[in-house]
C-alpha cells in the first residue's frame, strides 16, 4: 500500500493486521494470521532510505501496532524499477498470500509476475475522482485486476463497476469496512476542543470529516448552510470541517456566496477525531461518491446522528429515516431540510443515533470483518500457489 497518513484504507489495513494477529480462530477452523506491510518512500534522485530517519505517519503507526514494515525506494509514482526490490522482499518474507491496495500496488504486482506465482487478493477501495489523471490510472486497473485470484471491494455498486470493467463476478467479494466501539472522551478534552474552535454552548454543531476534495461535496454543504439559514432564521449553528485538501478555497468561496462564511470553522487535518464526534450534534456526509465510508461508521459508533447523500455503499450501511437521513447528492435544499430536522427534533436525533449505534455493533464489528476476510484467505491458501518457480531478482 502507498500511504503517508493514517486515514481511510490505511487505518483499515493497520487495524486488520493487528486484529487478525490477536484473534484466535482455532475453534472456528481458521488459521492464525501474520501480516507484514510493504510501502513506498519517494526519494530524490540518488537518495537512499535511511532507517534512522523519522518515518511517515503510516509507517510509524503500523510499527507501533507491532506490524513489520518494508519500505521500498522509488524515484516517482509509477517507477517500474521498484519491481526488483518488491521481488526481493517477497522472496525474503515468503508469504502465502499477497494483498494489494489501490491502483499502483495492483499494477506492480501484475507487472512483477508475483500475481502468477502467489495467491493474490486485490483490495479495491473505489475511485474518488474522475479527472484525466484518474481516468488514465483506472486503465491500469482494467489491465491488472482481472488477473487477481480474488478482488475484495467495499460495496455492491463498486462490485458492479468492476464486473463491467472485466473482472469475473465470481472473483469479487463485497466486504464493508468495520469499526469497534467508540472509546470514551473526557469532558475536559471536549471542553478544550470547544475553546480551541471558539464555539459556545448554545450553538448547534454540524460536523464534516474528510479530505477537502471535489467528490466529497463540501461546496454543496456550504450552499446547504445558506439554505438552512433561510429555512430556520432562529437556528444558531456552526459547521466544523475536519480535513485538508485542494478544495479549501472553493469551499471558502461557496461559503461567502451563501453568506455563511462566519459559520464555517476549518479545523484542519486531525488523526484523532473522537473529541469532534463528542462535540457534534450531527454529522453531514455530502459526498458525490463513496464506498464504505469509515467516517459514517465512526459517527454511528460514537452515537452521532447522520445526514448523508444516497451514494455508493451508504444505503447498504444505513436505512433512511431509521439509522440516518439520506438525501440526493448535490441537493443543497434537501441537505438543509434534513439537517434542520435533526437539529430541531430531539426525539428524531436520539432515535437515529441509537439505531445507528446498534446497527454498527450488530453488523459492522471488526471481529466479523476479520473473520470473513480470513475465510477468503484461508480458502485461497488451501488451493495452493499457482507456481512454485523462484522469481528472478
Amino acid at each position: 500500500m502507498e500511504a503517508t497518513t493514517v486515514t481511510g484504507p490505511a487505518k483499515h489495513l493497520i487495524n486488520f493486521c493487528r486484529r487478525a494477529r490477536e484473534h484466535e480462530f482455532a475453534g472456528e477452523g481458521l488459521p492464525r494470521v501474520e501480516a507484514s506491510i510493504v510501502t513506498f518512500r519517494r526519494a530524490g534522485r540518488g537518495a537512499r532510505v535511511d532507517e534512522a530517519e523519522e518515518p511517515n505517519q503510516f509507517v510509524a503507526a503500523a510499527r507501533a501496532a507491532g506490524i513489520e514494515v518494508d519500505v521500498i525506494e522509488e524515484r516517482f509514482r509509477f517507477d517500474t524499477s521498484v519491481v526488483r526490490q518488491l521481488r526481493r522482499i517477497v522472496e525474503r518474507r515468503a508469504p502465502d498470500i499477497i494483498e494489494t491496495h489501490m491502483i499502483k500496488s495492483h499494477f506492480l504486482v501484475k507487472l512483477s509476475g508475483l500475481g502468477q506465482r502467489l495467491r493474490w487478493v486485490a483490495y479495491h477501495h473505489g475511485y474518488t475522482t474522475t479527472d484525466l489523471k484518474m481516468l488514465v490510472y483506472n486503465q491500469f486497473n482494467r489491465w491488472s485486476l482481472p488477473s487477481a485470484n480474488r478482488v475484495v471491494t467495499v460495496c455492491e455498486p463498486f462490485a458492479r463497476q468492476l464486473a463491467r470493467s472485466g473482472v469475473e463476478r465470481a472473483k469479487i467479494s463485497v466486504r464493508h469496512n468495520s469499526i469497534g466501539p467508540a472509546a470514551p472522551v473526557g469532558t475536559e478534552e471536549v471542553q478544550a476542543l470547544r475553546r480551541r474552535l471558539g464555539v459556545n454552548g448554545g450553538e448547534r454543531l454540524i460536523l464534516s470529516v474528510g479530505r477537502l476534495s471535489r467528490e466529497k461535496g463540501h461546496v454543496d454543504l456550504a450552499a446547504a448552510l445558506g439554505e438552512l439559514r433561510r429555512l430556520n432564521t432562529g437556528l444558531d449553528f456552526r459547521l466544523i470541517i475536519v480535513g485538508e485538501g485542494p478544495e479549501r478555497e472553493s469551499i471558502e468561496r461557496a461559503g461567502a456566496a451563501a453568506g455563511v462564511s462566519e459559520r464555517i470553522i476549518f479545523a484542519g487535518h486531525s488523526s484523532e477525531v473522537r473529541a469532534f464526534y463528542a462535540l457534534a450534534d450531527v454529522l453531514a456526509l455530502p459526498s458525490h461518491s463513496e464506498g464504505s465510508p469509515l467516517v459514517l461508521l465512526e459517527a454511528m459508533a460514537a452515537g452521532v446522528p447522520v445526514v448523508a447523500t444516497r451514494v455508493g455503499g451508504v444505503p447498504e450501511i444505513v436505512s433512511d429515516g431509521e439509522s440516518a437521513l439520506l438525501v440526493a447528492p448535490r441537493d443543497a435544499r434537501g441537505m438543509a431540510a434534513a439537517l434542520e430536522r435533526v437539529l430541531t427534533d430531539e426525539d428524531l436525533a436520539h432515535s437515529l443515533a441509537a439505531n445507528g449505534s446498534a446497527r454498527v455493533a450488530a453488523d459492522f464489528s471488526p471481529e466479523s470483518q476479520v473473520r470473513s476476510l480470513v475465510e477468503i484467505y484461508s480458502r485461497l491458501a488451501d488451493a495452493g500457489a499457482p507456481s512454485a518457480a523462484p522469481l528472478a531478482t
